[in-house]
């Protein structure tokens, strides 16, 4: 082995840091450019100027026609890690692999047979692995639901980072949103998975709340909210404001009430804890992983009928007024723990364990 491994990193998915998988590789390379000592780092990306944040990272450009078999890459590593299940560049040669799964929310959503490509094409990179990093408890068990791991890959759940810190209080901004009235604030890929609509009947019965939710806009989904907010008679009351940017983001985190996000499927979930960051009360569903995100220190819907999401909001308002400057110490600093330092220094450790096996 040279003095220098080199470690191709499998991260074309760095174009678009609006969503999970773009956080995650963005984040993980950056903290691992800074940390790393040992390694070459290959990064694959489809321009050179998506790593102009790296610190000495070598870049491979990626070409679509690499996805298939006959256009793999003839140049050997010492280590090839996929950074998530869907990506389909693989390696000619059997080397040492690493697969990091997120969630395999399509088995959960469609149950295919193992017939199916979807299926076979996890399952592939799972049979290649020396090892499985998985970003939540909850992406772990379900994959071993849905997947036969062959019991000689070693498999260890490694937490995201949160990458928000608070900013200084944000003034002199134009939106469209009138923010003298209390409101509640969520922001996600705007998908039937999201959940959305199901605050808009809570909505209808807490007259003292606006709601403003951000996101990328499904039609077909939107089209949905839309005329749910018509049916409860929200029009000015409920925000759908669309894709915003970073400092709108910031700007609605510090001056809402409370942050809302009833999702039914995340392998992880990010926008919780950058509400945390600014100390926020949270409140989501108990499904999949977000139990392990916001632990007790948030507040969860077992169920989504509008009484009884109006009854886990108000108590938990009123157990968070009671003793809010405890609630928020504790909110941020948990917050804090989700660190994108000590994830890249844990997958560093982890290509140092394949590599002393290989």
């Amino acid at each position: 082995m040279s003095s220098q491994p080199r470690i191709f990193l499998e991260s074309h998915h760095l174009k678009n840091q609006c969503t999970g998988f773009g956080q995650f590789n963005y984040w993980l390379i950056k903290k691992l450019s800074e940390q790393n000592k040992d390694y070459k780092l290959i990064v694959n990306a489809k321009k050179r100027e998506y790593l102009s944040d790296f610190k000495d990272v070598t870049y491979h450009r990626y070409f679509p026609v690499s996805r298939y078999k006959p256009f793999r890459t003839w140049k050997k590593y010492e280590l090839w890690h996929s950074l998530n299940q869907n990506t389909k560049t693989e390696p000619r040669f059997n080397i040492p692999y690493l697969l990091t799964i997120h969630d395999v929310i399509l088995m959960e959503q469609h149950n295919p047979s193992r017939d199916d490509k979807s299926w076979i094409h996890i399952n592939e990179k799972i049979e290649r692995s020396n090892m499985i990093t998985y970003i939540s408890e909850y992406a772990k068990k379900t994959t071993n639901h849905y997947f036969d791991i062959p019991s000689h890959i070693e498999q260890k759940v490694i937490y995201n980072g949160n990458p928000v810190e608070a900013l200084p209080a944000i003034k002199n901004i134009k939106t469209e949103v009138d923010i003298n009235k209390p409101f509640l604030f969520s922001i996600g890929q705007f998908m039937e998975r999201k959940n959305f609509h199901v605050l808009l009947p809570m909505m209808e019965k807490l007259k003292d709340y606006n709601l403003v939710l951000a996101g990328n806009n499904n039609k077909e989904y939107g089209e949905m909210v839309k005329q749910q907010i018509e049916k409860y008679n929200l029009q000015d009351r409920v925000f759908l404001v669309g894709k915003i940017s970073e400092e709108e983001k910031h700007y609605y985190l510090q001056n809402c009430a409370a942050f809302v996000f009833p999702s039914l499927f995340e392998g992880f979930g990010l926008p919780p804890i950058e509400a945390m960051a600014y100390g926020k009360p949270i409140f989501m569903s108990n499904k999949t992983s977000l139990s392990e995100i916001g632990g007790d220190d948030a507040f969860y819907w077992d169920n989504f009928d509008p009484e009884s999401m109006l009854k886990v909001f108000e108590n938990g308002m009123n157990a968070v007024s009671e003793n809010k400057a405890a609630w928020e110490s504790k909110l941020i600093t948990r917050a804090k723990s989700f660190n994108w330092d000590k994830t890249a220094a844990e997958y560093l450790e982890v290509y140092d364990r394949i590599l002393r096996n290989s």
